[in-house]
């Protein structure tokens, strides 16, 4: 057989392979894009370029689409197989529709991704940029390659959503966590901005999941800001997870009120960036209790948590 023949021949099957790819799992792409937020067409284009066109070992035996690996605190099967490193550990799903979602939270929940999710989600190109950008892969062509994918098959179609199916859409993580300015509080009650006086308002106060709080300035102390808002100095500190007083860094969180048992829709999860993060500060970066927590996620003090570990929390 002809050489220019053999590589026709495998043109055709492999773009008939990517063809049923999107043609399988199109849907499930959309319905993780308004889950969570990440365009379906990165999505079938990531898939497409990970798994072979869902035929790679991978994708086949671990139902593994997106080349997640096991990382500290997977509880499911595994398969080993070498990639940056010989025999590395890689997750294995039940079905394929779960590695879909593990790899859109993957992307919503991990610090090094959020900033994609203030792009326009029709903005495939800069998504895939992003993507190279933040690490998630080490190929020099990876965003070019997606972006081939994505305009060779019109698979920015799949992100445009009714009105309706807008609605539904979270917010970028980023905007969930941002801070608002807040009511003032007195005695431990938020007072309405009707009742409040402008001399009163020389503090700035924020709100986080709908909790008060303040940055601390150089030189307070627990004690200090609980005296100003007319609070016991114990209960500031079981608002902020203490048992007793500790050192107050300048520019610190101190919540005015009781934290909530779970962080706002949309932020379902965390998945820790780096080794060193510690379990008390992540709830109070969230508003979260952290005995809500810890039950949530089925944990027993003390919690030592290592790079992509998951946390629930809500």
């Amino acid at each position: 057989m002809p050489v220019f023949l053999c590589v026709s021949l495998f043109a055709q099957r492999t773009g008939q392979a990517q063809q049923n790819y999107i043609d399988t799992y199109s849907e499930i792409a959309i319905q993780e894009m308004m889950r969570t937020g990440v365009p379906a067409s990165i999505t079938l284009a990531q898939g497409i370029l990970e798994s072979g066109s869902g035929l790679s070992t991978l994708a086949v035996n671990g139902k593994n689409h997106f080349g997640i690996k096991c990382h500290k605190g997977w509880t499911g099967d595994t398969m080993y197989m070498d990639d940056d490193r010989r025999g590395e550990c890689f997750r294995v799903y039940n079905s394929v529709e779960e590695s879909f979602r593990d790899h859109s939270d993957f992307l919503r929940y991990r610090d090094r991704y959020k900033f994609l999710f203030e792009l326009e989600r029709t903005d495939y190109k800069g998504w895939a940029v992003g993507l190279k950008k933040a690490g998630y892969a080490t190929d020099p062509k990876y965003a070019t390659k997606l972006i081939k994918y994505i305009e060779d098959y019109n698979l920015s179609r799949f992100d445009i959503l009714t009105t309706q199916e807008e609605a539904v859409v979270p917010e970028s993580p980023l905007q969930i966590e941002q801070p608002v300015a807040a009511p003032e509080v007195r005695n431990g009650v938020s007072v309405p901005a009707s009742e409040q006086f402008h001399f009163q308002l020389s503090r700035l106060l924020y709100s986080l999941n709908d909790v008060p709080f303040v940055y601390s300035m150089e030189g307070e102390t627990y004690a200090s800001i609980a005296k100003q808002y007319h609070l016991f100095k114990w209960e500031i500190l079981r608002y902020n997870d203490l048992r007793k007083e500790q050192p107050l860094l300048p520019g610190s969180v101190v919540y005015l009120e009781a934290k909530k048992k779970k962080a706002p829709k949309g932020l379902d999860m965390y998945i820790v960036s780096e080794d060193g993060e510690s379990f008390h500060d992540i709830c109070q970066r969230f508003a979260v209790k952290e005995k809500a927590i810890l039950k949530l996620n089925g944990w027993i003090p003390p919690v030592e948590l290592e790079e992509g570990d998951e946390i629930k929390l809500r």
